[in-house]
Order: structure tokens, then sequence, then C-alpha cells
């Protein structure tokens, strides 16, 4: 299990976006439509193949068969940084040692990008949404290595919950990644070229 991803929700996409590109200094990129979701997203590219999503409801698209991944169908306030993403190998393996609440695998595809991915059947992971969802890439694609350089890099990320201890018991260490006692929420440090930013 490594960190793949980063993503910021919100109310609508431009929130969502303007979040990030308000707390970096720099711009997003175009991203695409998730129809299984009925969601749509922008992407930034951070250094050594990480990247960022802003994403939201897509107020186009058909509502979907089942709730919505992240569990934006219950999203409210204002933009925040809202999950983090973990990449496996074998998905299936990796969810036998899980939780139940950590999700069932959903096949997916974007354009000419294809993955696997553990959503709950509610929509929400468990540890108050902040347990990592975790993702299986197909094939050689990844939207990582797609996307323009940004000139950023993830610094750390601050995962911040009460039962901060059981989380580091399921995960293990992972680079980037500090796991911490508090009230739950998410941090991100980001090297920029405006120099340390913050995004929460």
């Amino acid at each position: 299990m490594e960190l793949d991803h980063l993503a910021v929700a919100a109310a609508t996409l431009d929130e969502a976006a303007e979040r990030v590109e308000t707390a970096l200094g720099v711009r997003m990129q175009p991203g695409g439509h998730h129809a299984k979701f009925g969601t749509y997203n922008r992407l930034l590219g951070l250094a050594d193949g990480l990247y960022l999503e802003a994403i939201a409801i897509d107020p186009d698209a058909p509502d979907p068969d089942r709730p919505r991944w992240f569990d934006l169908d219950r999203f409210s306030g204002p933009a925040r940084l809202s999950n983090w993403i973990c990449r496996v190998k074998d998905l299936d393996a990796a969810l036998a040692g899980l939780p139940d609440g950590a999700g069932a695998p959903v096949d997916l595809e974007r354009g000419a990008l294809r993955w696997m991915m553990a959503v709950p059947g509610d929509g929400r992971l468990p540890y108050d949404n902040l347990f990592p969802a975790l993702i299986q890439w197909q094939g050689d694609l990844h939207p990582g290595n797609m996307l323009e350089p940004s000139g950023c890099s993830l610094k750390r990320l601050v995962v911040a919950h009460p039962q901060a201890r059981d989380l580091s018991a399921l995960l293990g260490s992972l680079p980037r990644v500090e796991l911490v006692t508090g009230p739950a929420g998410l941090r991100a440090e980001i090297e920029t070229p405006h120099g340390l930013r913050v995004l929460e």
C-alpha cells in the first residue's frame, strides 16, 4: 500500500478547484467525468507521480444507482481536503485484512484510464471517512504521469483522528503519511513555487 492521490471535495467543482488554487497558488488542469458515480474532477500533478483531485457531484449527470464515493451525497460546508487514496497491487487481497466498511471493488474508467476502487456500500469510509480509499490501477496509465508538472511536491500528509493508534495498526507505516491522535481531519503540507503551503 502506498499513497496515490488526495481528494478535495466541495458542493461544486469550482469551489473545490478554487480551494486548491488559492491554497497552493497554482492552476489545476482539466480532469473528466465519472459516469458510474455522477461526479467530475480537475487535477493537479505533484512530484513523484502523486496528484491532487478536486471532485464534486456533476449537476448534469444522472443520479447513480448507488451512493456516491467519498460520501459526496452528504457533503456540506466549505471545500476541504476530504480523502486520501492509497494504491495496492491486489485490491481483493488488501481488503481481506481490513474492516468491512473499507468497501468492495468497483470497476471504473475515465477515457483511457482503467481502475478498481474499494467503495463502501453507503459511500462513507471507516474512521469518520478518514480511512484511505484503496485503488488498483489497471494497465500502465496513471494520472500522475499524464499531468503537466506543477512545481508542487507533497512534503507530508497528516491524518488526525481520535483512534489514530487503531488506524495505524491497520495500515502500518506509509511514507509521507503521519497518523496523529486528535480531532478528525486531514492536513497536507505541500512545497510549491511560492514556498511551503498547507491544504486542509
